[in-house]
Formats: C-alpha cells, structure tokens, sequence
C-alpha cells in the first residue's frame, strides 16, 4: 500500500491484498463526513468487473446494516450464518458468511472493509486478526494522505493571501500615491504660487514632502508607530484642508491614561485609507463648517480610535466611489484579521444631539509593541 492518494491505497488493498487471502468478494467503503454515508470506493471479486469500475455502487447509513454498524461503533463483526442475521443488506448477491472490521486510527472511524462467502461459517477469528491488521494499516496509510493533503492545502492557502497581501500593500501605495492625490497637490501648489500666496504655498510643499518621504519610508512595513501614524495623519489632513480651502477643521487628541500612548505599534496603511474615504465623502456633499474630532486611547492590548463629526445628511446618502472604496477597505481589515490574527474592529452609528445628526466611527487596532 506504497500509494500516494487514497484511491490508490484503497483499489491497491482490493486487489494486491484481498485477492491474496483467497476471499471471493470484498467491498471497501470510506465515511462520507457530509452525508454520513458509507460510500463503496473499491472491490474485488463481483463487484469489480474490470479495471476501478464498481458495479450498482451503493451507499449505506452508519448504524444500518452490520456495515453501518460497525463504522458506527468501531467494533468489528464475524457472521457465521447471515440467514440469521436481521440486520444484513444483500448487496449484489445473497451471500451466508460475512466478516466486516473498522478502517480506524485512535477511535477515528474512516470507512470498512467487508468481505461476504456463498459458505456458512466461511470466515473465522484468524481472518478477522488478519483482516484488522491490513484495515490498521490501510487507515495510517489514509491518515498520512489526508495530513499531507491537509498540509498542502494551508500552504497553498497561505500563499494566496500572502499574495493578496503583497497586493493589498500595492493598492494601499497606490491609493496613497495616486495620480489624482499627486495632481491635485501640484495643483493646490500651482494655484497658490499664482495666487502669490507663497507662504501658504510653502507650507503646502513641505508638509506634503513629508507625506511623501514617510510613505516610502512605511513601503514594505506591515506596522508603524503610533506617534509616527499621528503625524502622519495631521499632515495628511493638513494638506486637505489647505486644498479645499478651510472646508472642515480637525482636533487630534490623545487620552494620557497610560504611558503606552506614543510606544504603540499598529498595522500600518489603516488609518490612512479610512481618513481618505472620510474625507473625500464628507467634501463630496459640499458642506462647509465639517468638524472632526479625534481621540485616540491606548492600552496595552489595544488602540482605538474614535472619530466624531457631524452627519448633515441623515439619510447618510453616499457617493458610489465611496461605497466601493470603503467595501475596499473593509475587505482589507478582513484579509489583514485573517492572515496576522489582529481582529480589527470597526464601527459607524450615527445618533441624533439636538437638531443635529452626528456621526462616530470606532476603530479598534491591536497594539503590537
């Protein structure tokens, strides 16, 4: 039973092995876990015509039939005379003498092997010691198979999502980096230089030189410093207020309830590409006086992150860009859940204070320092 997949093993016992102990029929099932059938996958004698073929395969409940119950119990059966047994199936032919023992590994019941003869009393205990001995054999052989099977499965699975990953940091870059960012920053510049409006045009330059210098600098990091990630946002804010001319302001707090604060370490490219979406949905709706405060707690488990602004449209209508590129995001707080473990959490009410319509959004970070 030197084979590689399960079929192999099992025709390979059917064949090499049975015929070898001069039985006249075998059939060998295996569990089916999602039906909870017994499934016949191979034979000798009868039900094997030619080459894999199975002729009239039949599936079998566990607990019906001596089949069914030995795959149930995991206890082998030894029928002297089936014309006395209630509990047997004819399958192709009515046979007198049946012997069936479990395929099982530690109490693991992974299908049978049944063997029939035209003759009463046919079968006795040395074929049962014989024919347990293979089945033990033959259920190590499928549990190594299935491991190895099992085994390669999570490594492909791994290697897909890290591919996802090494795209996800791309789209990430690329969002950040995008030609229409870049463009509409020359041009915030360009309009200010024309404007002789050289100091704001300065500051402009230089704080968007530092965005750009602390964005190749986070390419190919998985984590960043949440004192670095803070400056990183009120640079990035700071270059969208200048661009749409004082349309919102910004308040970036921080709860000093633990020494953590500055020492935390979060997934980086995050807060980022949340802060993006934010911002250009709320200047899509073209309202002036936008609000947002923002207040970051750190623990040492955690980050959170709470954003509060003000919802002029309770309806809280939103442009198709968004939706796709919030839905984005959230697929990217799934794939990075999946493959580092760091159940970020993200969270949007909005709730009414006097006649006005505010929003929050939760975003819980795992601190990784």
């Amino acid at each position: 039973m030197g084979k590689e997949n399960e079929e192999d093993i099992l025709w390979d016992l059917a064949k090499n092995c049975i015929s070898k102990l001069g039985f006249v029929d075998c059939v060998i099932y295996l569990v089916d876990e999602n039906t909870k059938l017994l499934v016949q996958k191979a034979a000798y004698g009868p039900k094997n015509p030619k080459d894999r073929a199975l002729y009239n395969p039949v599936s079998i409940a566990l607990g019906k039939g001596i089949t069914g119950n030995v795959a149930k119990t995991g206890k082998p059966a030894l029928i002297l005379d089936t014309s006395k047994e209630p509990d047997y199936i004819e399958d192709d032919a009515n046979r007198l003498s049946e012997i069936c023992v479990p395929i099982a590994y530690e109490k693991y019941v992974y299908g049978v092997i049944d063997c029939e003869h035209p003759e009463k009393a046919y079968f006795n205990e040395r074929h049962l010691k014989m024919l347990s001995a293979i089945a033990s054999i033959c259920a190590i052989k499928i549990r190594s198979v299935r491991a190895s099977q099992e085994v390669i499965k999570k490594q492909e699975k791994l290697l897909k999502i890290r591919e996802e990953m090494v795209e996800l940091k791309v789209r990430a870059l690329n969002s950040q980096l995008n030609p229409h960012f870049l463009f509409n920053s020359l041009n915030a510049i360009q309009y200010f230089v024309t404007s002789e409006k050289k100091k704001l045009a300065l500051e402009y330059l230089s704080t968007f030189s530092r965005l750009i210098r602390f964005y190749l600098r986070q390419l190919g990091n998985d984590t960043v410093s949440l004192y670095n990630e803070i400056d990183m946002l009120h640079w990035y804010l700071k270059l969208q207020k200048l661009r749409y001319d004082d349309s919102f302001d910004y308040m970036i707090a921080m709860e000093k309830s633990s020494e953590t604060n500055h020492e935390a370490i979060i997934p980086s490219f995050v807060i980022h590409t949340l802060f993006e979406n934010i911002i250009e949905r709320s200047m899509f709706n073209q309202k002036k006086g936008q609000h947002f405060k923002i207040t970051f707690k750190s623990s040492d488990a955690e980050v959170v992150l709470v954003i509060q602004y003000q919802e002029f449209d309770s309806k809280n209508a939103n442009p198709p860009e968004y939706r796709e590129r919030i839905l984005k995001w959230q697929d990217q707080i799934k794939l990075l859940n999946t493959v580092k473990g760091y159940a970020i959490k993200n969270e949007s009410k909005i709730h009414k204070i006097g006649e006005k319509w505010v929003g929050n959004i939760t975003l819980t970070l795992p601190n990784l320092r």
